[in-house]
This record gives C-alpha cells, sequence and structure tokens, in this order.
C-alpha cells in the first residue's frame, strides 16, 4: 500500500505559570467558599475592574490558577474573559502584566486550539504585541547588575513569550500577525538575555523554534542579525542542562532556517547542528538523573528548614494532576492543518529555588527535542508526512505502474537524505547514539524518580525520550541504506535489541506510545535485513504473539505495521524450505484481520501482505492449501468491495481510497492467480 513514512514533530508546549504560595493559598479558600462544583469566574472577572493593584493582581493569579481545570474554562469564556483580561496586559502596575498575561497563558495552553483561536478573534495579538514591545524597550533601562537579582520587565516578557508561543503553535492566525508586527527581533531581543536570565532565553528559544517551522513567510524576512543571534546561543559553552536546552533549541531554529542560510555557511552550520545534537545525546540520563537528586538532597541536608519550604510550594498536586491527564489521552492540536501531540510539560510550576529537578527536566526535554529535530531532519518535504501511519503499508509491495492511481504514486518512493546530511549524521555517529537512547531507561533513574513525589514527573518524560528515539530510529532506517548503518552485522545486532525491546518481558508492553514507536521501527528494520536477504531474527512464537498484541491494541498505526512485519517476514521464509507450518500460522493470523479488523486501512494492509506471502514458492503453495486461502479470499472479495463502498468517502482521505481500490483491484488479480495454481 505504500512506503512507511517518518512523521514530522511540532514542538511540544511549555505550559503554565507558578504562583506565589499566598496566592494559591488564599484561591484555595476562595474556592472552598464557593463550593468544589463551582467557578468562581464572575466575581474574579469583576475584580480585574478593582482601583486597587494588589486585588488586579490577585485576580489575575486566581484566573490563572482556576483555568488549569479545563472544565472551568467556558465559564470564563462566556463571561468575555479575554476581552477583560487583555488590557491588564498594559496596566500600570509591572505585577498585574505578569499575572495577566500568565492567565492568558494558562488559559491558552489548557483550553487547546479552539481556545487559543477564540483569543486570537478577541484581538489578544494587539495588547499582547504592545507588551512585548514595552518590555523589550526596558530591558537595557531596568537592567539589574546582579546576575541573580529578579528582573520585574524580564519576568513580566517570560509571561508574554510563552503566551505568544502557545498562540503561535495553535493559531495560523496568530502566526501571520507574529509574520507582520516585528514580533520576531522582539523574540530574538528576549534570546539574547541569556546571559543572564536563563528562563526568559528559553522561553523565547521555544517560540522561535515554533515560529520558523513550516513558516516560508516568516523565513523571507530572517536577516543575518537573527542568525548571528542564532548561531551566537548554538555556539555558547557554559555547562549545565539548561544551556544544553538552548543549545538544542536553537539548532532547531537554525534547521527550520537553513533555507536563509549564506551558501558558504550552510555545510558549516549543519555541522554545528548536527554537532550539538550529538553532545546533547551523548549525555547519559541514568547516570546524571540520580546524580542531580543526590545534590539536591545534599543541599537540603544543609538547609532543612528551606527544604520544607521548598516542599510546600512546589506545586506537586498540580503538576501530577496533568501528569495522569496526560497519559490517559495527549492532546492534539493543529497548526497550519497539521496534526501534533502536545506534551503537557508543566515543569514551570517548580519554584526557581528546585534547580536540580529544573536540571534534569532541561536534560530530557533537550534529548527529546533533539531526537525529534533529527527526524525532522529525516522527513521529506511530502505534505502528507503528518499522515503516514494511516495511508501506509507494507513496503514490499511489488506493484507495477498500471496499479497506481495518480497522485498516490508519492507513497511508493523511499525518502532519501541530502549527501550533506547523510554525511553529518554519519560522521557525528547519529544512528548508534539513537540506537542508545532506545535502550529501557535505567533502573536507578526510574527508582530516584519512583522514590520522590517532585520527580515522579520526570518518569513520562524518560519514557517519552525512549519513544522517540524509537520513532527516530525508524526514521534513519526509512531514509539510510544499510551500509550507512554498518552492514548486516549492525543490522543484525539492531534487530535483536528491538526484539529484546518488545519480547524481553513476560507480555508485550501495554503502553501506546512505546508500542507505536518500537513497532514502526521494528518494521523499517526488518524490510530493510530483508531487501539485503539476511536471514530474520524473530521466531514463529514472537510474530505469532506480536500479531495477537497489536490486534488489541486502538492504534491503527500499530496494527499497521504489525501485519506489515507479519507480510515481511512471511514472505522471507516462503523462499526457504520446511516453512509451510509457519507460513500457514502467519496466512490464519493475516486473513483474521483481512476478515475481522473494524478499519479498511488495517483490512488492505493485510491483504497486501498475503498477496506477499502467499505469491511464490512451493512452500507457499502448500501452506495455501492448507488453510485453504483461494475460498477464503473469494468470500471476503464481496465484503471489502462493499466495505469500501459503504464506508470509504465519508471516512478516509482520497490518498486512502485510492490504495485501497488499487489493493481491491489486485485482489481479483491475486484470486486469478491461486485458481491457476490449484488447475496446475
Amino acid at each position: 500500500m505504500g512506503k512507511s513514512k517518518t512523521t514530522k514533530f511540532k514542538r511540544p508546549q511549555f505550559n503554565a505559570v507558578g504562583l506565589p504560595v499566598n496566592a494559591v493559598k488564599e484561591l484555595d479558600a476562595e474556592e472552598e467558599e464557593h463550593g468544589d462544583d463551582s467557578c468562581p469566574a464572575a466575581e474574579l472577572l469583576e475584580k480585574l475592574q478593582s482601583p486597587s493593584a494588589d486585588v488586579r493582581e490577585f485576580a489575575c493569579a486566581s484566573i490563572s490558577r482556576v483555568v488549569q481545570q479545563s472544565q472551568t474554562i467556558p465559564g470564563f469564556l462566556q463571561r468575555d474573559a479575554v476581552r477583560r483580561l487583555g488590557p491588564m496586559l498594559l496596566d500600570s502596575s509591572l505585577a498585574v502584566r505578569e499575572t495577566a498575561a500568565g492567565a492568558l497563558r494558562n488559559l491558552s495552553a489548557c483550553g487547546g486550539q479552539e481556545v487559543c483561536e477564540d483569543m486570537v478573534k478577541h484581538d489578544v495579538m494587539t495588547p499582547l504585541t504592545a507588551l512585548l514591545r514595552e518590555s523589550c524597550a526596558g530591558f537595557e533601562r531596568d537592567a539589574v547588575p546582579m546576575k541573580d537579582q529578579k528582573n520585574a520587565v524580564e519576568d513580566v516578557a517570560n509571561e508574554a513569550v510563552n503566551l505568544l508561543w502557545n498562540l503561535c503553535e495553535c493559531s495560523s492566525q496568530s502566526l501571520s500577525v507574529f509574520n507582520k508586527s516585528g514580533l520576531l527581533d522582539m523574540v530574538v531581543q528576549c534570546l539574547e538575555r541569556h546571559a543572564h536570565n536563563m528562563e526568559l532565553a528559553i522561553s523565547a528559544a521555544h517560540c522561535l523554534h515554533t515560529v520558523t517551522e513550516d513558516n516560508p513567510e516568516l523565513l523571507c524576512s530572517i536577516n543575518t542579525a537573527v542568525l548571528g543571534v542564532v548561531e551566537n546561543v548554538l555556539l555558547t559553552s557554559q555547562p549545565g542542562m539548561t544551556h544544553t536546552l538552548l543549545r538544542t533549541l536553537a539548532a532547531g531554529t537554525l534547521w527550520n532556517m537553513k533555507g536563509s542560510l549564506p551558501v558558504a555557511r550552510q555545510a558549516q552550520t549543519l555541522n554545528a547542528v548536527v554537532a550539538t545534537l550529538s553532545q546533547c545525546l551523548d549525555l547519559d540520563t541514568g547516570t546524571l538523573i540520580p546524580e542531580l537528586r543526590q545534590a539536591e538532597e545534599g543541599r537540603h541536608r544543609h538547609t532543612p528548614a528551606a527544604a520544607d519550604i521548598e516542599d510546600q510550594a512546589a506545586g506537586e498536586p498540580a503538576v501530577a494532576e496533568m501528569d495522569e491527564e496526560e497519559e490517559e489521552a495527549p492532546p492534539q492540536r493543529k497548526r497550519n492543518g497539521k496534526a501534533a501531540t502536545i506534551d503537557n510539560d508543566f515543569s514551570d510550576l517548580l519554584p526557581r529555588d528546585k534547580e536540580e529537578l529544573r536540571e534534569a527536566t532541561a536534560l530530557l526535554t533537550a534529548q527529546q527535542t533533539s531526537l525529534e529535530i533529527i527526524v525532522n531532519m529525516c522527513c521529506s518535504d511530502d505534505p502528507s508526512d503528518d499522515e503516514w501511519e494511516e495511508e501506509s503499508s507494507s513496503d514490499e509491495s511489488d506493484m507495477g505502474p498500471d496499479g497506481l492511481c495518480d497522485g498516490v504514486s508519492n507513497l511508493m518512493s523511499p525518502l532519501c537524505l541530502s549527501a550533506e546530511v547523510h554525511g553529518a549524521l554519519i560522521n557525528h555517529s547519529i544512528p548508534e547514539k539513537v540506537l542508545k537512547k532506545t535502550e529501557f531507561p535505567r533502573k536507578e533513574a526510574m527508582d530516584v524518580c519512583h522514590q520522590n513525589s517532585s520527580w515522579r514527573g520526570l518518569i513520562k518524560k524518560i519514557q517519552r525520550v525512549q519513544s522517540r528515539a524509537l520513532t527516530c530510529l525508524h526514521s534513519i532506517l526509512s531514509t539510510m541504506d544499510a551500509e550507512s548503518l554498518g552492514g548486516p552485522a549492525a543490522l543484525q545486532g539492531a534487530a535483536q535489541h528491538l526484539s529484546t525491546l518488545v519480547f524481553g518481558a513476560a507480555e508485550i508492553p501495554k503502553d501506546e506510545e512505546f508500542l507505536e514507536a518500537v513497532i514502526s521501527a521494528m518494521r523499517s528494520l526488518l524490510q530493510m535485513i530483508a531487501s539485503k536477504n539476511i536471514s530474520q531474527c524473530m521466531t514463529p512464537q514472537q510474530l505469532m504473539s506480536l500479531s495477537e498484541a497489536a490486534t488489541r491494541c486502538d492504534v491503527v498505526s500499530v496494527r499497521v505495521n504489525a501485519v506489515a512485519i507479519l507480510g515481511i517476514t512471511g514472505s522471507t521464509l516462503a523462499k526457504e524450505k520446511g516453512t509451510a507450518e509457519t507460513l500457514q500460522m502467519i496466512g490464519n493470523a493475516l486473513l483474521q484481520v483481512a476478515t475481522r479488523d473494524a478499519d479498511l486501512v488495517v483490512n488492505g494492509e493485510a491483504l497486501d501482505a498475503l498477496f506477499d506471502v502467499f505469491a511464490d514458492g512451493d512452500e507457499a503453495e502448500t501452506a495455501a492449501k492448507n488453510i485453504q486461502l483461494l475460498p477464503a479470499l473469494k468470500a471476503l472479495q464481496p465484503v471489502f468491495k462493499a466495505k469500501i463502498r459503504k464506508e470509504g468517502k465519508g471516512k478516509y482521505s482520497p490518498q486512502q481510497l485510492c490504495v485501497l481500490d488499487n489493493i481491491k483491484v489486485n485482489l481479483r488479480r491475486f484470486i486469478g492467480y491461486l485458481e491457476k495454481v490449484v488447475k496446475n
């Protein structure tokens, strides 16, 4: 049905704001008065009109906290919260500006795409742009000589940049305003503050990384000054995980801006970008996270009173709540029509003095981002990349040009890297480093996180790095040749490693994000191995186990890739002697999926795999007779045709329907082929 595609990653969102401890306590008391089920939206919005700056600040901080519970958001929107909070961005009090920006930031982060678009319709970009312009103008005027001293103007700018980032992530209209309003220069100014305000610089770097992706209008206006600032950040050498994250985001931004780079500097910049990603992946989270936790404990032993206050202020309930929600269903956003899974990262709810935990979070975010950038490097510019998992099918399909529909032949073409990107990735040993990151997290790091409630939120982030590494491996396998990856021995070693990830435990892991990533990587690897006639490493029992686990999975792409793996392995076994019994098992499993799966794309993938497994050879012929393949396909044919006719147009894309129609034609031809075999 087509070449399995890599999927581009959008930037993970950096959500929420830290509230003063006293504001949280006061709000909790107020919520008790109102009762658990009521939303104090009307009263809080009314307080925005108070002549007292303290009251206005309290109201904004309270709204910021309340809207973290997404069920309260409609109550605020119905009361015109965006229009009433917007003017607060230009309040005479800097504290009110900061908390108002924080409230709008949380509203955008917790409300998702619809709320962001609604905010832009209510013209939030106008006061936000004015606020950023004023803040940037005040940087030098209000600069403070002490490196660690709090700067109110920069705190306001930090909240504003995060709000801007959320809006541009979700709304094409806000991105258009960004392009036309000179906001790029303001965000770059915020990035330049990295020497003495890393929090602001990292927020700006996240925002730049987002707005420069797939935004040709903005990229046309990139000048040498902007490129110079980002390159200077990339070439910094300060130690620490937050600096690693900053350099990683700069690397991603420069990759997005590659078309704006002077030709003479492109190769040098690309090498610096890949070197930065390589250095980030070199860091061993299994060692560093226990070390950071140990450093935190040592600091607490010297300041026990401060540790008690810190634990009370950590905002752990909010972090835990969001982690639970994230595991249930990662929210989906769309920008420029492309779907993106967004990470609910509430790490900046942590007080500033949770420095070790912030460092650990920055490390994991940097590694996840590095892997996502490498995935994007391996992607073609095909607009259908984001839908690879829905449109893909068995790579081993060998249909001729007469079997293709117009507009779908691009799905059959292998992806390829430019020589420069390929060379840079190989020179910096990126494939080996990515493979290393696919290993299960070290027990020591996981234990540290399990044992401390404020570190528990890192567990999901550690697991996500592994899943991103597997997706990255899939991308690399889809775009590089076997020799570049170390030849047959290296491929067999990688296959053995992936098999251990899936089959090493008593049962196949159930985490859908992990399962989706590992099975797509396994599919790409097994296809490469098959194309080189290297012996496969999966036993029949493992194949059946994988098939059964995938059948129970709700994610369509997992079922698609599992079926493809059966097809790849079966077509290889069909060339060997004494494999008829295993081919029967594979054939029965594929027939069951083709007949019973609720999704037409999965049905089609199973049929495609059957064509490959039973296309030729004595073993395949024997197995086909034993499982009564011909009568089974004859019975299935009218059902499959009717299902396409009945469900197709409303449920599947034109490309998917075109591929399914092609399979329908091939099914008729394959039945004809089996009939000839029976006669002979």
